[in-house]
């Protein structure tokens, strides 16, 4: 019984195909779960053993939502991605009680832009972050990034660029920037390259229409870990401190795949 109460079975209530490989799932919402948007939470599926297999996946939706909502892309010979591509509704899936993570608002003092720059499934956190208000009433500006390889790869595009959400004022979404990078493809208003390489030419920047300042701007970056050692050693090369608890910065970082 100690157990169960760390933890709970919930009811998957959608599964979307953004590809065959990649999918979002949404689930019901253990009561008592609190979290921070951009945190992320453990989800768990018996094994072949029976015992559960559990990996941490951050929250697309906001705190205030009553669903819960998960970004996922299948490793073939992973442990449980696999398993949770085979989910229907109806089906059970384990979820923590318990909230993780840093990749949050409350890292940051000061600031007048806030960019959000991710690969891949990277993008959850961030998704989490604009849904809910209170991004928006702190921010001048919102830039979004959103890299992958191939055009097919790009989830939540459509929200993204014509942004809109229940809790957010309309009046507030033309804060909004939002582009994407497609590195091994040509694609109509795509960027082309790593994100790494667009911040070096310029070319970002002049594409968000925007000037990246320590002083002013405030960078959050999630996804693969070369993407963040890579623009890591770029932003701490370019003046931009990594966020601390004792000592706040302009820039904080987390891995995902």
């Amino acid at each position: 019984m100690q157990a169960q109460t760390k933890y709970s079975p919930q009811t998957v209530t959608g599964m979307h195909f953004w590809t065959p490989t990649i999918f979002s799932i949404k689930t019901t919402r253990p009561a008592g779960l609190q979290f921070t948007a951009g945190q992320f939470v453990r989800l768990g599926l018996p094994g072949d053993d029976g015992e559960l297999i559990w990996r941490a996946y951050s929250f697309v939706n906001s705190p205030a939502e009553d669903t819960l909502e998960f970004y996922v892309i299948t490793i073939p010979e992973g442990q449980l991605t696999p398993r949770l591509s085979q989910l229907k509704v109806g089906d059970e899936l384990f979820v923590d009680h318990t909230a993780y993570g840093f990749l949050t608002l409350d890292r940051f003092t000061g600031g007048d832009d806030l960019w959000l720059l991710a690969t891949g499934t990277g993008l959850a956190p961030f998704v989490s972050i604009l849904r809910d208000p209170a991004v928006w009433q702190r921010f001048k500006r919102i830039f979004v990034v959103h890299s992958v390889r191939w055009e097919r790869d790009l989830a939540y595009y459509e929200e993204l660029r014509h942004f809109s959400h229940p809790d957010i004022d309309p009046s507030l979404v033309d804060k909004l920037r939002f582009a994407v990078c497609v590195t091994r493809e040509q694609t109509p208003e795509a960027l082309h390259g790593r994100v790494t390489s667009l911040l070096a030419s310029g070319e970002l920047e002049t594409a968000m229409g925007a000037t990246l300042d320590p002083a002013t701007s405030r960078i959050m970056v999630c996804g693969n870990p070369d993407m963040v050692k890579e623009l890591r050693a770029w932003f701490t090369g370019n003046g931009y401190a990594v966020s601390r608890t004792a000592t706040p910065g302009p820039l904080v970082l987390e891995k995902q795949w």
